[in-house]
């Protein structure tokens, strides 16, 4: 660090100490917890009193100063002696197993990880065993020493992570970049859509102009008026054609995909609609302009163009001008109501039932403008069919929820009877509409079974609206009490029907796996094909544990309410249950990910709930690498045959999950050690596909309140061939991807072309695009 870096460095230091210290210019503990925003008192207490080097149980500027210039500007060994100090509790000299216990007991709290106590133990043995070299039964500062050097990139930076409040900001003095826009790479990456939008911008152009010059009689405002209005018949229907889900899933399947940018049809639906109400306002303000030029020289008033039919403007009755201030109204509506602060906020359902305004829109449409059904006409009928298909779709075959699973982070997993002529692809999404949580309410999920799962449908949805979660209330909800006249009959009745569907729905030997959220074990839960609840449809009916007996009560139609949840004896968990509730399905619908089976080298990128299109895709490509997989008859050696094909060209993926907590990677815990399993250990080039889990709210390796934690996670992983956090052979990271050296990695591999699938938080987005736009990478977004 240069004179000038240490000054400044010394001048932020001492701002920061002002800032938090008291009258008596001292730290006291509970400022220096505050401060460092430390969550376990254990950490604050040990760097405290290493601080308090005078023991007066406060920090002077001084103090403070002599522990940060080691901590920052110390040597490995100055910094390794304050880590041995922090570990030393009791300051014998060295550190016993009892104090690494306590130790990383805190560095799991730290990190928002829960563990049993007897893992905890093993993590603690694994760590001590491996540091204490001449099993003296206490580890020394050279032991300690010696076992961080077999983790040299924990070494390399070596700090107190949650201390950023002790760095100086960095200087300005950065390299200039040229903006990300102006970037070759991102012209590349971005052709098709760049020129869909320079076509659109170039034809709303010439019809403003023509439109214009056809009407150039009427002056000035009422020229602009007419080419707004022309741009407006254009926009109003391409915003219609870009929803067109069915011909645009349809496309997906032909060369058209590669020249249109059909992946980015919800973000081009988004820029029609602003053009739509910059088109509006700029309409409505010329129009407005040119009747006070008209009220000044004619026998009406400016209210009267605007609010009546009197002047006898428009072909249907004079009644342009009302109907122009109506749909004025009603168009501003609809922008504000598909604002991404109303549609993330838990209101989804008003942005729903505002966006139905569309078909007022197209009706007072037809009625204001005398042309506008010219332009309307061929996809006004292409959407009325889609319709037709949808509904008809929808009610074709009995489709019933027949199992259902609450996960953790309110996740409920369900799983609807499949219907034969039901077809989709990995990573397809349909429309759902549940009767007893919203009568007419549609919404849209991905599908997270594959294509080979033919008796089944898997939805995972996360509370994150209203409907949602009623979704998840309705299921959680536990059944009232009620009486039988006749309980004694019924529930004699009701006792063998209960046999007989645990006995066909626990027979059967095909199905598929539907995850488990126990913490002490991977279970698989089987849902069969032939279950005889699926076989009828009675009112919904829901079977949970602690009940002997199935409850009849009188029908939703007597009682005038939704129909009511009926529980059954069954030893699935408090969270799984079985259940038979009718249910409409719309779709399937086409994403940007049927393009994974195209690409030679795949990347998957999840963040939460986001890995749902992921589950789908992955069990769909294992499925196919198992019919690629050969064994030896004379040994149990196995392997991959790597052939390229028509079905799928992919050579390599990499599968990427990003979670916040702990809880979240219980999702598809059996999914993902199910396609472990499948895999073949051994490969000619390499694993085939390649997991990478991170935490995020796990502090990093290089902290020194995680170092001892992870280190001992890595131990006990290569000891045990499973990680500790989730079960899987694949160990879960530390805090966030450097997405960087990820890419690079990736980029090395050299596998052929690289195709980057992300489904997640829209920020993170914009990061992972930026860097494969940098490597050179395709980039496919999922978005509804």
């Amino acid at each position: 660090m240069s004179l000038d870096e240490d000054a400044r460095w010394l001048e932020w230091v001492t701002k920061q100490f002002e800032s938090i210290a008291g009258d008596d210019k001292e730290i006291d503990i509970d400022e220096f917890k505050t401060a460092l925003k430390v969550k376990e008192s254990f950490f604050a207490e040990r760097f405290f009193a290493l601080f308090d080097s005078d023991g007066s149980s406060s920090i002077s500027l001084d103090e403070l100063l002599e522990a940060l210039d080691l901590l920052i500007h110390g040597t490995e060994t100055d910094k390794l002696k304050f880590l041995f100090q922090v570990y030393d509790v009791d300051g014998s000299g060295s550190i016993d197993p009892d104090e690494l216990r306590t130790v990383l007991k805190s560095c799991l709290r730290e990190s928002a990880i829960s563990l049993p106590e007897e893992k905890l133990d093993d993590l603690t043995l694994a760590l001590f065993e491996s540091a204490d070299k001449d099993n003296s039964g206490a580890i020394t500062f050279e032991e300690l020493k010696a076992e961080l050097e077999n983790f040299p990139e924990v070494m390399e930076n070596l700090t107190i992570s949650a201390a950023n409040w002790l760095k100086p900001p960095e200087s300005d003095q950065k390299k200039r970049h040229a903006p990300r826009y102006l970037t070759r790479a991102y012209w590349q990456n971005n052709s098709r859509k760049l020129l869909f939008l320079c076509l659109y911008a170039c034809l709303s152009l010439l019809l403003f102009i023509f439109a214009m010059l056809q009407h150039k009689q009427g002056g000035a405002w009422y020229m602009v008026a007419k080419g707004c209005g022309q741009c407006l018949n254009f926009n109003c229907t391409l915003v219609m054609v870009l929803m067109l889900r069915r011909c645009l899933t349809w496309l997906r399947a032909t060369w058209v995909v590669r020249v249109l940018p059909l992946d980015q049809n919800i973000l081009l639906h988004q820029i029609v609609g602003y053009a739509i109400l910059c088109f509006t306002l700029v309409h409505t303000v010329a129009h407005i302009s040119n009747f006070v030029q008209m009220s000044q020289s004619s026998e009406f008033s400016l209210w009267e163009y605007l609010l009546t039919t009197r002047p006898g403007i428009g072909w249907v009755k004079g009644t342009a001008s009302l109907t122009g201030v109506v749909l004025q109204v009603v168009i501003c509506l609809m922008v504000f109501c598909s604002s991404t602060f109303v549609r993330r906020s838990g209101h989804f359902e008003v942005f729903y039932w505002s966006h139905l305004s569309y078909v007022w829109v197209w009706s007072l449409l037809l009625v204001h403008c005398a042309n506008f059904w010219k332009w309307f006409v061929v996809p006004g009928l292409l959407f009325v069919l889609e319709k037709i298909i949808g509904i008809a779709v929808s009610r074709m075959g009995g489709l019933y929820i027949v199992e259902v699973n609450l996960l953790p982070s309110k996740v409920t997993h369900l799983v609807i009877k499949r219907p034969q002529f039901f077809q989709f692809k990995p990573g397809d999404y349909v429309y759902i509409n549940i009767p007893v949580i919203a009568k007419y309410e549609w919404h849209p999920f991905t599908i997270s079974s594959p294509p080979e799962q033919s008796d089944a449908l898997w939805l995972h949805i996360r509370s994150m609206g209203q409907w949602t979660n009623r979704l998840y209330e309705y299921f959680r909800a536990p059944e009232r009490e009620t009486v039988s006249p006749k309980r004694l009959a019924t529930s004699l009745r009701d006792r063998r029907q209960l046999l007989r569907a645990q006995e066909e729905l626990f027979s059967s030997s095909d199905g598929g796996a539907v995850a488990s959220n126990k913490d002490d074990a991977v279970e698989l839960m089987m849902y069969r094909q032939n279950g005889s609840l699926t076989d009828v449809a009675p009112p919904p009916t829901f079977i949970s544990p602690g009940s002997a007996e199935l409850q009849v009560e009188p029908g939703p139609a007597e009682r005038g309410e939704a129909p009511p949840i009926r529980e059954v004896s069954a030893k699935l968990g408090e969270n799984h249950r079985f259940c038979n509730i009718r249910c409409y399905v719309d779709g399937p619908y086409g994403t940007p990910t049927r393009q994974i089976f195209a690409s030679e080298h795949a990347v998957l990128i999840g963040a939460g709930i986001g890995i749902t299109p992921f589950a789908s895709i992955l069990q769909s490509i294992m499925y196919r690498y198992r019919q690629r997989k050969q064994n030896c008859p004379s040994c149990n050696y196995s392997w991959c045959e790597n052939i390229k094909d028509s079905e799928m060209k992919l050579r390599k993926v990499d599968f990427i999950w990003i979670n916040r907590d702990q809880k979240s990677f219980e999702w598809f815990v059996s999914l993902l050690t199910k396609l472990e399993m499948d895999q073949a250990d051994e490969e000619p080039e390499g694993r085939f596909l390649e997991m990478h889990m991170y935490m995020t709210s796990a502090l990093s390796k290089n902290d020194m309140k995680a170092i001892g934690l992870q280190m001992a996670l890595d131990l006990l992983a290569k000891k045990e061939k499973r990680d500790s956090i989730t079960g899987l052979r694949t160990r879960t990271q530390p805090g966030r991807p450097e997405w960087g050296k990820v890419f690079q990695k990736v980029s090395e591999e050299n596998k052929g072309k690289v195709h980057v699938f992300y489904c997640g938080a829209p920020a993170l987005a914009k990061v992972i695009k930026g860097q494969c736009e940098h490597f050179g990478f395709h980039f496919y977004k999922e978005n509804f």
